[in-house]
């Protein structure tokens, strides 16, 4: 997720609340019945802080993707909320939300922080043991079945780096039974190229087992503004290649593939309003896509995603993404 979303991420980290496991522990998630993926927009901690359990009496929504989980700004492979190498702050917030019926995925990358092309386990961790050991701990700590990698900057221009990663992505999924992995990646409008398609080619060299490939369909920068029918031939585009290098039908593909678009606008100031979001969801469902996200709630307000709406009308929108 890119520049527009973090302005504000410093100063609002410079007043965080740290709440210990010793303080609140974590159930284990076999009890829900939840995907924590399928329908699962991004929710973030560092401006206009929303209370999980409200947003989903109001929408209906089921899960979240807490995002981000990056190293320590020094490097030190050391895996953190938002760069402070802290992993308990969202102890309270995921326990809540188990509590109330749904379950969350744990978004790992993204482009948050002071030195957004630094701050990267997949970067900073010296081979994919030490990276799958990074992963295991943000699993253990927060009990979760579901993390993304959201590969951004370094962790998608490195094709060295998407090696470690794939690598350790097959560590944790054989460590882990039942762990749904997800990678997040950059897309032209006609689907993923060069880190993207890395990605996809190492997932199959390395058997990572990759459950979910997903894309950002927006932030182009190539003049396109129709971002319902650029969702739609970036999707199809990524499900071309995912067909093609794991030799699967039509179905198995886009059961395998998904997005994550940006409500209202982008950072290019290109538009998705409530009714594209609708277009989209509707392609979304033809497809019967394995994934669908969206950035994000924090932003799901007239204030915040820039085009007139109603309070997490776009929340309530996916909520109702079945598959």
């Amino acid at each position: 997720m890119r520049k527009l979303r973090y302005a504000l991420a410093a100063a609002a980290l410079a007043g965080a609340t740290v709440i210990t496991t010793q303080q609140i522990q974590l159930s284990p998630v076999a009890q829900t019945a939840v995907d924590p993926a399928l329908n699962s927009p991004y929710l973030y901690d560092w401006e206009n802080k929303q209370d999980p359990v409200k947003v989903m009496a109001a929408t209906g929504i089921k899960s979240f993707t807490l995002a981000f989980i990056t190293d320590k700004p020094n490097g030190q492979c050391t895996p953190g909320w938002d760069n402070t190498g802290d992993l308990t702050r969202d102890v309270a917030k995921i326990a809540a939300i188990r509590a109330a019926g749904g379950d969350v995925t744990v978004s790992i990358g993204g482009a948050t922080g002071p030195n957004i092309q630094k701050n990267k386990l997949g970067v900073n961790c010296a081979d994919a043991n030490a990276l799958a050991a990074a992963y295991q701990k943000v699993i253990d700590t927060l009990k979760v079945t579901a993390i993304d990698i959201d590969a951004e900057n370094e962790e998608y221009k490195d094709l060295a780096v998407i090696d470690k990663i794939t690598k350790a992505l097959k560590i944790v999924k054989d460590d882990n039974p039942g762990l749904k992995t997800v990678i997040t990646v950059p897309t032209t409008k006609n689907g993923p190229i060069a880190g993207g398609t890395e990605f996809i080619k190492k997932a199959k060299s390395n058997n990572s087992n990759i459950d979910l490939i997903t894309v950002m369909p927006f932030d182009f920068y190539d003049g396109t503004s129709d971002i319902p029918a650029a969702t739609r031939t970036a999707v199809d585009g990524l499900k071309k290649q995912v067909q093609d290098t794991f030799g699967l039908t039509d179905a198995e593909a886009y059961k395998r593939v998904g997005f994550s678009g940006m409500n209202g606008k982008d950072d290019e100031g290109k538009i998705t309003d409530l009714n594209g979001w609708n277009q989209i969801l509707a392609y979304a469902t033809e497809k019967h896509v394995g994934r669908v996200s969206f950035w994000s709630v924090n932003r799901d307000y007239t204030s915040g995603s820039g085009v007139p709406q109603t309070d997490l009308a776009f929340t309530k929108a996916l909520a109702g993404f079945t598959g």
